[in-house]
């Protein structure tokens, strides 16, 4: 089963959360959980709810404060905040806010089953978690989740493997018990070869750590004459492609290719919320920065004034204000 947000109450103290220099959002200096806590309770206690309080605390507080905050609030009030929050708020800004209040590695696991639920897969979030998350985050975020008992993976394949795209992503979760990439086995079992043998593809470039994949596609073209990239887009096609794309793209840059992503997500008639409410949210202590440079340097234009563009309301306020600005 999923663990209630109130239950990981113990694990928060040890929680280490995910944040560097290149985040967006730093820890408040001038921290005052009561004051906190006070300012959301008058912000949805009574008739109406302030929504802008609710922007202002939750999005200028780095996870850890924010978690302590929610724990503080339960004791005072005797509800869960993340309650709270979804019975007085809807739509995308709740989504936002839930996000904002919720663990990381909970948080990306709810999104993993959001993925896998119910009839049909989304094949690209699952990509995108998979493929942008460190080893680190995907032990953690599978350790958040157990079904029976039984770890994230398991569930996942629904204890078989399926297809290829399956078995990829089953390895990319081992893929730092990788040891030693064999170039000759790669070039061998695509572009020399007549037929792709995708199976090599999925073993080696799912198995490699990050430093290991950026030797091999540097490696990779001198016995190739063509980029990794080129070789896989040439070879596959379907699921398989794009993962084993985005392993590759993130090998080189993970914030060009969450640019990349949050771009498709507004670009054409209508807007992907549930891409950039992942995203931002989920980077905003960690690369955003990296991203939002990424994003202007590939798309000519600030991801600030592309949210402006195409976001509105509170649930665009959110956003912008985790944002941080124009570039």
């Amino acid at each position: 089963m999923l663990y209630p947000v109130s239950d990981l109450t113990s694990n928060r103290r040890k929680m280490s959360v995910w944040s560097s220099a290149r985040g967006t959002v730093k820890a408040s200096a001038n921290f005052k959980m009561a004051d906190d806590v006070s300012v959301l309770r008058k912000a949805m206690e009574g008739l109406g709810t302030t929504e802008k309080k609710l922007v202002d605390v939750l999005t200028q507080r780095s996870n850890a404060q924010r978690l302590l905050i929610s724990d503080a609030y339960q004791k005072a009030t005797g509800r869960a905040l993340i309650d709270d929050l979804k019975s007085d708020t809807g739509g995308d800004f709740e989504d936002v806010l839930v996000a904002l209040v919720t663990p990381p590695d909970v948080y990306d696991c709810r999104e993993i089953i959001s993925a896998i639920k119910g009839a049909g897969t989304t094949e690209s979030v699952l990509t995108e978690m998979f493929a942008s998350r460190t080893n680190k985050q995907i032990v953690a975020f599978s350790a958040a989740y157990l079904a029976g008992k039984r770890p994230l993976q398991i569930v996942v394949w629904f204890e078989d493997f399926v297809n290829k795209f399956q078995y990829g992503l089953y390895h990319v979760h081992l893929r730092h018990f990788c040891t030693h990439v064999s170039l000759q086995i790669l070039y061998e079992a695509g572009e020399k070869k007549w037929g792709t043998d995708e199976s090599k593809f999925v073993d080696i470039l799912c198995h490699s750590s990050v430093p290991q994949l950026r030797q091999t596609m540097v490696e990779y073209k001198s016995i190739s004459k063509k980029s990794l990239q080129e070789s896989i887009e040439g070879e596959m096609s379907g699921n398989l492609e794009d993962l084993l794309v985005a392993i590759v793209k993130c090998a080189k840059s993970t914030p060009t290719y969450l640019a990349e992503r949050l771009f498709k997500g507004m670009k054409g008639p209508g807007t992907t919320e549930s891409i950039l409410t992942r995203i931002i949210v989920s980077r905003s202590e960690l690369d955003l920065l990296d991203i939002r440079a990424d994003y202007k340097k590939l798309f000519g234009t600030s991801l600030y004034s592309a949210l402006t563009s195409e976001v509105s309301g509170d649930y665009g306020e959110c956003l912008k204000r985790l944002c941080g600005g124009e570039d």
